[in-house]
């Protein structure tokens, strides 16, 4: 993995290609990747179940939009805080300034399984 929120590529045998939070995500076993926040607690499994496409091996399946019976079991890491992202909002010739600050919260899972019935 390259990237801090997940992205890059993967070269593993098996993959998928998860949708959560309006968001696309290459995942594979054993893999920590961060999501926009969700509602579990840390230490709780959580079931992906829009898998958009699933490579193992030589095997690929395409969803259309999903794969029928396939899911990404993941288990929370908990919370954690973004980069800092500040906001100037400034006026010229009005002596307006404002400076404010934003950290997105992400929810951190790691990939126990993937799974495919049928």
């Amino acid at each position: 993995m390259t990237g801090a929120r997940g992205g890059g590529r993967i070269t593993q045998d098996m993959y998928a290609i998860v949708l959560t939070g309006g968001k696309q995500y290459q995942v594979s076993p054993g893999q920590t990747f961060e999501v926009d926040r969700l509602p579990v607690p840390e230490g709780v499994k959580v079931e992906l179940d829009q898998v958009l496409l699933l490579q193992d091996g030589e095997k690929v399946v395409v969803g259309t939009p999903t794969v029928p019976g396939a899911c990404v079991v993941a288990t929370s890491l908990g919370e954690v805080k973004g980069d800092k992202v500040i906001v100037f909002r400034y006026r010229a010739k009005v002596r307006y300034r404002r400076k404010t600050g934003h950290r997105q919260r992400y929810t951190q899972l790691r990939v126990e399984d993937i799974r495919l019935e049928g």
